[in-house]
Parts: structure tokens; C-alpha cells; sequence
């Protein structure tokens, strides 16, 4: 899928129908003819954008003769369990004054900037709206860690009555998410501080200002996901023992309920052998007297069970 987007006179951001200097093309999945359209248009050498489907792509800067590439990994939100994962989003600026952003999937934080949600955006700006986008991920990176504590959150509260490992399945899929966000934010980092450097484009003043904002926010970012990391390392070694602990219980429960009925049935085993009972076996009420002992036998079992905590 291709769109081409450009900032107006009014200093939107538009969709148009066909490339122009200047514009922003996004290449989402594109076919081999969308391809072959940017291709023809831009200059852009072809394998450059083909890498890019690659969803196991690194953030990295890479040039070409006449095309600067930068790599950066966004979250990603995947599948009907909303799973957190990371996904490479390629962006490439030519020399002749073409942006284009290609992914294997549509990524939040362009839909920010067709949206409108993103102010001052101006295609023509190339290095700003990179500068832009990269501190957008930053921003986007910290909303999905919030939901990440508050999945935390809802996991613990269900952990205290959990008896089954379906809680603590949940717990590693979050703890499989957060590394795969701290991996990502690593490489992001490494990424704008080359980029800080000044030798991958050229930026002014504000630039500077706002690659720095877009620094801090991946930073702050990074210390969050590993602070959500080690709490969720707890929170995962509190699962199995509790787990354990609630299974243990109710093994112990049963086992004591089983002792205290396992005396009746003892009793009524006894006096079903072929023995003499002497006169209770000719009384009319022997059959309560029986009952009313194993009951009572029962009890003072189940009592000094309860005063042992076994029950």
C-alpha cells in the first residue's frame, strides 16, 4: 500500500494522489508495482527499500549514493491478546528531496502525523519531520510501557487466588514484551546519539533542541522498562510460590478431609467382619450407637486437626 502525503498552505499535512518533490511517501507492505512507482520517481535504489519488508531489520543509519537510510524500531501492539513487540520502520531521504518511511505493517506512531495529532509538521522540513518522528517513538514507547504497569497491576491482584499457571503464562508474555522494548531502546539511542553528532544530516539549532527532547524521552523510556523488568521478575517468582503454596493447601485440605471420613468407614469395615460383639450385636439400637461414635470419633479427629492447622 503507498500514500503520499504533503503539508499545504495551511500547514496540514494532506494526502495527494500522485509523488511530488517534497512530499512524504508512505509505503506500508507495498506491492512490487508501488515499488517500482517510488523507484522511478525518486531515484531510490530498489534493494534499499526491499531490505526494509524485513521485520528482523536493527535501528542503523546506512548511505547511499544518493539516499541516507535510518532504521528505528517502534512499539507495536500485535495480535488479538494484544501482545507488545517492536517492529523496524525504514526511513529514507533522498537528494532530491523526497521522504519516504516504509514498514511490513502499519505503525502507530505515523498514523500520530496523518492524524494531525502531531503540530508544526512540514514535509518540505525533512529533518525536523525525521527529528519528529523520532521523538514521537520515544513518547509512544513511554504510553505502551503505562499500559504495560497497568497489565502488571490487573496480573497481581489476580495472583493472590491463583491456583493454575495460566496467570503466571500471562506474566511471562509481558516480561517477554518489556525485553524486547529495552533491546529496542538500546539500538534507538545508540541511533539518535549518531545522529546528535551532526554526520548523518544536517540540523539547525531548533533541531538540536528537539533531537535532545527526543533523547531524554528514549532514556527515560529505557530506565521505565527495566524498572517495569525487575518488578515484573518479582512479581514472577511471587506467582510460582504462591501457586505452590495454594496448591499445597488444598492438598492439605483434602488430605485431612479424607482422614476424617477414612473413620467411619474403618469402623464400618470392623464391624461388617464375621466377629462376635457380644450384647450390641443383639440390641435394637446398635446401629445408632454405632453411627454415634464413628460420628463423634470423627470429630474429635477433625478438632485436633484444626488445632494442628491441617484443617
Amino acid at each position: 500500500m503507498i500514500k503520499i502525503y504533503k503539508t499545504n498552505e495551511e500547514k496540514n499535512i494532506v494526502r495527494i494522489d500522485k509523488i511530488e518533490k517534497n512530499c512524504w511517501i508512505d509505503l506500508v507492505s507495498p506491492t512490487m508495482e508501488e515499488i517500482e512507482e517510488v523507484v522511478e520517481n525518486t531515484k531510490i535504489e530498489k534493494n534499499l527499500i526491499l531490505k526494509l519488508l524485513d521485520e528482523e531489520e536493527i535501528p542503523r543509519v546506512e548511505f547511499e549514493d544518493n539516499s541516507t537510510l535510518i532504521v528505528v524500531d517502534c512499539p507495536y501492539i500485535e495480535g488479538k491478546d494484544n501482545r507488545y513487540a517492536t517492529l523496524p520502520l525504514g526511513i529514507i531521504v533522498s537528494k532530491n528531496n523526497y521522504l519516504v518511511t516504509i514498514s511490513s505493517k502499519k505503525q502507530e506512531v505515523l498514523r500520530l502525523f496523518k492524524r494531525g495529532i502531531v503540530k508544526d509538521v512540514n514535509t518540505q522540513l525533512k529533518t525536523r519531520f525525521i527529528i519528529q518522528i523520532l521523538y514521537q517513538n520515544a513518547k509512544l514507547y513511554l504510553k505502551y510501557l503505562k499500559m504495560i504497569n497497568h497489565n502488571i497491576d490487573k496480573s497481581e491482584k489476580k495472583l493472590y487466588n491463583s491456583t493454575e499457571n495460566h496467570e503466571l503464562v500471562s506474566v511471562l508474555n509481558i516480561e517477554k514484551s518489556l525485553v524486547y522494548f529495552i533491546t529496542s531502546l538500546k539500538e534507538n539511542d545508540i541511533l539518535i546519539e549518531k545522529i546528535s553528532k551532526g554526520n548523518v544530516i544536517s540540523m539547525y539549532e531548533d533541531d538540536l533542541d528537539l533531537l535532545e527532547d527526543a533523547q531524554i524521552e528514549n532514556k527515560q523510556a529505557q530506565e521505565m522498562a527495566n524498572i517495569y523488568r525487575e518488578i515484573l521478575s518479582s512479581v514472577s517468582d511471587a506467582y510460582a510460590t504462591i501457586i505452590s503454596n495454594n496448591l499445597n493447601q488444598a492438598m492439605k485440605i483434602l488430605t485431612s478431609i479424607t482422614i476424617v471420613f477414612s473413620v467411619p468407614t474403618m469402623i464400618a469395615s470392623f464391624m461388617g467382619m464375621n466377629v462376635k460383639l457380644g450384647k450390641l450385636s443383639t440390641m435394637s439400637s446398635a446401629f445408632i450407637i454405632i453411627l454415634a461414635f464413628s460420628g463423634l470419633l470423627s470429630l474429635l479427629v477433625a478438632i485436633y486437626l484444626k488445632k494442628k492447622k491441617l484443617l
